[in-house]
């Protein structure tokens, strides 16, 4: 392995940070289905016109948010990401990001959604996989350097 191949980062590509997400989803979903299950009952699945309230909105949305953000700012990664052994850092010095670059981030996702979804597929043309949530950030996802 040459000197050039140990500097340059092993940027995490489209399919690896999918099934992170995936699972990521899993575990949220582990974290907030049963909350709304006590809450609410099977009403909350049965009856599309169903109207959680702010509880809803809290469970769905600002709780996964939280969870996120600490992940990120504890290990600047999520438990998805570790389980390909990937953390997100700041793009132009390979170092930690800071709490705003996470927030940004993760601001970010809802852009990067908006046009079909064309700013997370992104990921899988970009040279350095970034995603426009990345982009808007300043972030890039790597492998995690070993130790060895």
């Amino acid at each position: 392995m040459s000197a050039h191949d140990k500097s340059e980062p092993e940027y995490v590509g489209f399919w690896l940070r999918v099934s992170a997400a995936l699972l990521d989803t899993i575990l949220l979903t582990m974290l907030t289905a049963p909350l709304v299950w006590y809450l609410y009952g099977p009403a909350y699945w049965l009856d599309a016109s169903f109207d959680g309230g702010l509880a809803e909105l809290f469970i769905g949305w600002v709780l996964p948010a939280i969870a996120i953000m600490l992940f990120w700012h504890a290990r600047s990664t999520t438990p998805g990401k570790m389980s390909i052994d990937a953390v997100i850092v700041d793009a132009p010095t390979g170092g930690k990001p800071s709490r705003r670059q996470f927030l940004v981030r993760y601001i970010g996702y809802f852009v990067s959604t908006i046009p079909l979804g064309f700013g997370l597929f992104w990921v899988g043309i970009d040279p350095r996989k970034q995603g426009w949530h990345d982009k808007l950030a300043g972030t890039v996802v790597v492998r995690r350097r070993s130790s060895r």
